[in-house]
């Protein structure tokens, strides 16, 4: 892992749930140093007794706690971690919505995790997780860890994945942008005009373009439905000119087979209506 993130002389590096400091220890042969977020205190005193009297003390910094609740994480260069499986989906939230952007991420999660990460609309496995962290970033699957590769071995599979979050970050509110998609696959074998047609979201995207048209001091239209709106915007076409609209027939499609052009056009002719999700 540590060969494939290819660490700078000039790197921070953070290393998710170091434990005894395998990895922290070839990290810091090759980094200028290593912010280490570790849970146990049992492991962190484990790894400052494994530096102590090294030159790598001093290049080693150990944040105690968990790493989904600090607030900001240090700035850093590089993410490397064999991540507990358990906080693998808040983790890659978190990763993403850093700021400043990072360079990469070469992360160990469970394969099944890993391969919806990388699923492309029409897999199986092509989920919401799969278009929000492409959104975001490029992810490529790195190679496959067996369970004999540890001790004692776990009851599942691995994958290493690298995360290249795109630089410039799309010119996405990325609120709605989830809003939209939590509707979209929330059943993601239903067609969109199904399931945005649900009493819950249809109560929802009405609350919200009341408000839109609160903020913007616009009149909401006499006799205003929004499933009418919700309709139109999936069934007809909006683009101007000659070519024919992706969106032409978007009401018949279902979640699983959309990518991410496809929803960035959807979220934006749903905004343009005054349509919002968050």
């Amino acid at each position: 892992m540590v060969d494939k993130a290819a660490v700078r002389p000039t790197d921070v590096v953070i290393e998710i749930g170091p434990g005894t400091g395998n990895m922290t220890m070839k990290l810091l042969e090759r980094c200028k140093k290593v912010i280490a977020y570790e849970v146990d205190p049992r492991m962190v005193a484990e790894l400052q007794k494994r530096v102590q009297g090294t030159p790598y003390k001093s290049k080693l910094n150990i944040e105690i706690g968990d790493v989904l609740k600090a607030d900001k994480l240090h700035y850093f260069d590089l993410c490397i971690a064999n991540v507990p499986y358990q906080i693998s989906s808040p983790l890659m939230t978190k990763l993403l919505l850093h700021r400043p952007i990072f360079r990469c991420a070469v992360l160990m999660f469970q394969k099944e995790f890993a391969d919806r990460l990388v699923a492309k609309p029409g897999d199986n496995l092509y989920c919401r997780l799969s278009i929000n962290t492409q959104l975001l970033a490029r992810v490529d699957l790195l190679l496959k860890v067996g369970k004999n590769n540890f001790r004692p071995p776990p009851k599942v599979e691995s994958s290493v994945v690298r995360v290249e979050p795109r630089n410039p970050p799309p010119a996405i509110n990325f609120k709605e942008w989830d809003g939209l998609t939590r509707i979209a696959f929330g059943r993601k074998n239903k067609t969109l005009l199904a399931a945005f047609k649900t009493t819950s979201v249809k109560t929802l995207l009405n609350k919200n373009y009341q408000i839109h048209c609160s903020l913007n001091n616009e009149t909401i239209p006499e006799g205003f439905d929004i499933t009418e709106l919700i309709t139109e915007v999936l069934t007809t076409m909006t683009r101007k000119g000659d070519k024919v609209d992706r969106l032409e027939g978007m009401s018949k499609k279902r979640a699983r087979e959309l990518d991410v052009d496809d929803f960035i056009e959807l979220l934006y002719t749903f905004n343009k209506v005054g349509i919002h999700f968050a």
